[in-house]
């Protein structure tokens, strides 16, 4: 097929594969953990303060989630909280780190199509041993070209990145789940971005449905929309 971009960029979490739910999940077994000192009715607004805090320090990614985990559970119990429950949320950590990469539907059929059309990149942020590590057991490692690890995904890094692969704006095409992150910041630059909403979408990284509509970008409802999409 011909692909009418020189290059096209994936996200990663959420969009090549589930990552969201796994935080909701995890967020759900520290309420479960935390019954035993009070009832958790602003764990979750906590949580959220705690890890947008956190994120100038930690970062992106799970490590950071589970540190912000453990300061809310002691700033919850006034530090209360015991050795055995702060090692019980470590391990919640260390479980999402080690745990299987699900791909989400029509994915490698999109990457099996474009292989070899286009130069097919991966940008994603977030903690760099985890999502190498991710890229590496997904499976999706053969089809991409490149894989770059941001620690945010802003106008200004896409644009250091258009330059770093030698790539105009029209001749750019990013692809992800996220608003705030792989949509926006490229349509700011004169590039394209196809938006295909995930299931679950962190809070930080939406934006107002006004920003979305003028942003001009496309939107699928899943991968297995995008060949489709290309070919017109």
């Amino acid at each position: 097929m011909e692909v009418p971009y020189k290059v096209v960029a994936f996200d990663a979490d959420d969009t090549l594969w589930v990552n969201e739910p796994l935080y909701h999940e995890s967020q759900d077994t520290l309420e479960a953990i935390l019954t035993d000192y009070l009832e958790c009715r602003d764990l979750r607004r906590t949580l959220y303060k705690r890890e947008i805090e956190n994120l100038k320090i930690f970062g992106y990614g799970v490590k950071g989630f589970t540190l912000s985990m453990i300061e809310t559970a002691i700033e919850l119990t006034n530090g209360k909280v015991d050795g055995r429950d702060i090692q019980r949320i470590i391990d919640l950590g260390k479980g999402m780190l080690q745990s299987p990469v699900t791909l989400l539907e029509g994915v490698e059929e999109a990457l099996r199509a474009l292989r070899g059309n286009t130069r097919l990149i991966i940008i994603t942020k977030g903690d760099l041993f985890d999502q190498e590590s991710k890229v590496a057991r997904s499976g999706l490692a053969e089809y991409f070209d490149e894989c770059e690890i941001v620690s945010k995904k802003d106008s200004e890094t896409y644009a250091r990145l258009m330059r770093k692969h030698e790539v105009d704006p029209d001749d750019f095409l990013m692809i992800g789940n996220s608003p705030k992150s792989d949509i926006l910041p490229v349509c700011e630059l004169g590039g394209t971005a196809i938006w295909i909403p995930a299931q679950v979408t962190w809070a930080h990284e939406t934006v107002d449905d006004a920003e979305m509509e003028n942003s001009n970008c496309q939107r699928l409802s899943s991968m297995r929309q995008l060949i489709t999409a290309l070919s017109r």
